[in-house]
């Protein structure tokens, strides 16, 4: 079983202190994809570039403590992407992508970060162009190989993703454009919400953020931010998920699906 993880860290010394590695040692993935790495290279090399002996392969955001994605695994990629050709967001540290290529497939696992609008309208129209400029990349990439993409969307999809549903209709992250975004990348783009696959309808388990205000946390009045998003031949090997939250790295809780690829 090949075990892949999504984590959004909220900042990876911030993870760590709080028991990430030692979490990693034990659940042992083969891969996990992180988000909001909040450090540049110069915080990470000698540190953080291996854990629980994975190692890691980054895209920084140029400013300083914000954004920026990795991905640590235990297999040697045949090839690293950092961006994925954006004038406007490859700046901000978003996309990173492991190939590993064999003559019989062409396979990626990429870790990405969608961008907020929660901050105002200026951050909110970032992530419509975001949406816009990332749909053709992913259709393209599509036709190309086979892919899973792990990361935190920052979009709750379907009214079962979120707690509080009727009173976020009008904010971000469950705008109705957000939502019709991803209904698109499914419908028509062909790709698959590999958790939503294994569990079509289950409501309070299958959320992996909350806010810290107002005891979101203790109450579980969360939002499922965080995606598998498949091709399909690869989410037809999806076996297992979950959603670890028996401890707290970060305001995102790790979700791992188990991939049988040997099938």
């Amino acid at each position: 079983m090949f075990k892949l993880t999504s984590l959004n860290l909220n900042g990876i010394r911030s993870a760590t202190s709080k028991g990430l590695e030692a979490w990693l040692a034990a659940h042992s993935p083969d891969c996990i994809c992180v988000q909001e790495v909040k450090a540049q290279a110069d915080d990470v090399v000698g540190r953080f570039d291996q854990l629980a002996g994975l190692n890691g392969h980054f895209h920084f955001a140029q400013k300083k403590g914000y954004a920026g994605v990795g991905i640590y695994t235990r297999h040697e990629p045949s090839d690293v992407r950092i961006g994925y050709g954006s004038t406007e967001f490859d700046a901000e540290g978003r996309y990173v992508e492991l190939r590993f290529d064999t003559p019989q497939r062409k396979m990626s696992v990429i870790s990405a970060y969608f961008p907020s609008g929660s901050s105002g309208e200026e951050r909110q129209q970032a992530k419509f162009r975001f949406l816009e400029e990332f749909y053709p990349y992913l259709v393209a990439l599509k036709a190309q190989r086979e892919f899973v993409l792990c990361g935190d969307v920052n979009i709750a999809h379907q009214e079962i993703d979120l707690k509080n549903w009727k009173g976020n209709r009008k904010n971000s992250g469950f705008l109705p454009e957000e939502r019709a975004w991803v209904s698109k990348l499914l419908s028509e783009a062909g790709l698959v919400d590999v958790y939503r696959q294994l569990q079509p309808s289950t409501t309070d388990a299958a959320y992996t953020w909350w806010s810290n205000r107002g005891q979101a946390y203790a109450k579980n009045v969360g939002w499922r931010l965080d995606y598998h998003l498949a091709t399909p031949a690869v989410a037809a090997f999806a076996r297992t998920e979950s959603i670890y939250k028996g401890e707290k790295f970060s305001d995102h809780a790790p979700i791992t699906i188990g991939y049988d690829f040997k099938r």
